[in-house]
């Protein structure tokens, strides 16, 4: 019931703030407005959900250090999101032709700030969270992981190995940045530094939702497995092998951070008749 009403608390927040984004699509500053107030209502309500069912202080969404923390990940994100379209642009599958709207990377803006906030609450703020003090770190990355790449089967681009490319190389990587860290700020900020990049800045398709209008005008080009298609960049195998990556990285840091929680082990009943009595 925790999980169950954790979940239903944040996801109505993410519906109702992406139907009024939506609605709102042509005008970019209204769409900044209303998505950073979605991201702002969804953490405000995940606070208040997990304080009243769990009885605790919320340290993973406490507000000391968020901007920092926000921006570490944003910049983690950005930056390897570059780094996957500088490869494929050397190996010709990116072509930049020029400038592109400045009002589009605008409009991006809140709507990816909305989506990279909700996403993270749902994804590893709830289920990740809950689901690993059952089975632990490991299983619970692998579980969450396949059902964030399953639900981007939905996207009108989308393919089934673009869905298993997110699972891997977002699913599991912002799980384990998750774990690392310990708080949902760094991921959210990877989240949104890795989607903006990808629509806002680089004008690519992002998770197969379409093309992109951001602050570059290009395009791409190749086989799928090099410039990911359709689907955009998150298809390309480059993307994946940065995610995996940095995957290992940040499971490395919590494991050194002693933040790695184990599988529980169900205790064995010693049965009755093996009792003796002296």
């Amino acid at each position: 019931m925790r999980l169950l009403k954790q979940l239903l608390a944040v996801v109505a927040v993410s519906l109702v703030g992406s139907q009024a984004v939506a609605a709102v699509q042509g005008n970019p500053w209204l769409s900044l407005v209303l998505g950073m107030a979605t991201a702002v209502a969804a953490v405000a309500v995940y606070g208040w959900v997990v304080r009243r069912t769990e009885r605790r202080e919320v340290t993973e969404v406490a507000r000391a250090g968020a901007a920092g923390r926000i921006a570490r990940g944003a910049l983690i994100g950005y930056g390897m999101f570059a780094a996957v379209i500088v490869t494929i642009a050397v190996l010709g599958g990116y072509h930049l032709d020029g400038l592109g709207s400045v009002t589009g990377a605008v409009g991006l803006f809140g709507f990816m700030a909305a989506a990279a906030a909700t996403e993270e609450l749902i994804f590893r703020g709830v289920l990740f969270r809950v689901i690993e003090e059952r089975v632990g770190t490991f299983i619970a990355l692998l579980l969450t992981g396949v059902v964030f790449g399953l639900l981007h089967l939905v996207n009108p681009d989308a393919t089934l190995w673009g869905a298993t490319a997110i699972a891997i190389e977002a699913g599991f990587m912002l799980a384990a940045c998750y774990a690392a860290f310990r708080n949902l700020w760094v991921p959210i900020g990877l989240h949104f530094g890795w989607n903006f990049a990808a629509g806002g800045i680089f004008s690519v398709a992002v998770s197969g939702n379409g093309e992109s209008t951001g602050l570059l005008d290009a395009t791409t080009s190749g086989p799928a497995l090099l410039s990911g298609g359709d689907f955009g960049p998150e298809g390309s195998l480059f993307a994946v092998a940065a995610g995996v990556a940095l995957t290992v990285v940040f499971l490395w840091l919590a494991h050194r951070r002693g933040n790695l929680v184990p599988r529980r082990r169900r205790v064995a009943e010693v049965p009755a008749a093996t009792a003796t009595v002296s």
